[in-house]
């Protein structure tokens, strides 16, 4: 009699979780953009790694994000070094405390360029942008599944990349990209919230007095890491 109900608790088990891990990769991917085009803002933590495919050197970041429509974000990262990105309505600031360095870009130039950053705010559609195939089962946590994505225009920041959902909100846990030279970037997100209430102040910045300050910077001037 134990025994059968122990597997009557696995079989009961497996059946709820095999539709979530069967689930169609196309129906999935347009259910996660369902879910962020019914949000107004998000905010999480991070934390990132990396890596330098040449050197196999691994930089671990750790910080905060917040994503306000249409097009406003707070990127605080707070270890290794301070470093705060703003995506303003008329222009995006890069701040270095330790450095005292604010580097200004045009909104356009970075969120075109930015494929974490395009992921995160919406701008990458899953649907029309990507071939969406299931991802190894093995590589989902508790609650998760795992999408491989294949961009249908490569680009030299984006190969391929990955992305973990969680089932219980379609919303996006971690993102995997490599790049053409297999540079990677793996940002995992943790503590998310939906729809918090947040002061249009958080997305301005204006420069510490005794900053210096390159205006319209190329990228290439300070690297972007988001």
């Amino acid at each position: 009699m134990k025994y059968r109900l122990v597997a009557l608790i696995a079989l009961f088990t497996l059946a709820l979780a095999v539709p979530a891990l069967a689930a169609d990769p196309a129906e999935l991917a347009g259910r996660i953009q369902k879910k962020y085009a019914s949000i107004a803002a998000f905010s999480a933590e991070f934390s990132q790694a990396i890596k330098n495919a040449a050197s196999g050197d691994v930089e671990q970041r750790s910080g905060s994000f917040v994503f306000k429509k249409p097009m406003l974000v707070r990127w605080e990262t707070v270890k290794p070094e301070k470093e705060l990105l703003i995506v303003g309505k008329d222009a995006v600031w890069d701040y270095f405390e330790e450095d005292k360095e604010a580097y200004r870009y045009s909104v356009d130039e970075i969120i075109n360029s930015k494929t974490m950053l395009r992921f995160l705010t919406g701008k990458a559609n899953l649907t029309e942008d990507f071939v969406v195939v299931a991802g190894k089962a093995d590589e989902a946590g508790p609650g998760q599944a795992v999408l491989q994505l294949a961009p249908r225009e490569p680009e030299p920041g984006l190969v391929m990349a990955k992305v973990w959902i969680d089932l219980s909100t379609d919303m996006i846990a971690r993102i995997y990209i490599q790049d053409f030279y297999a540079n990677t970037n793996d940002l995992t997100l943790k503590g998310l919230v939906a729809n918090p209430k947040l002061a249009d102040n958080l997305f301005v910045f204006t420069p510490p007095k005794d900053a210096k300050v390159h205006d319209n910077a190329p990228i290439k001037g300070r690297e972007l890491k988001q």
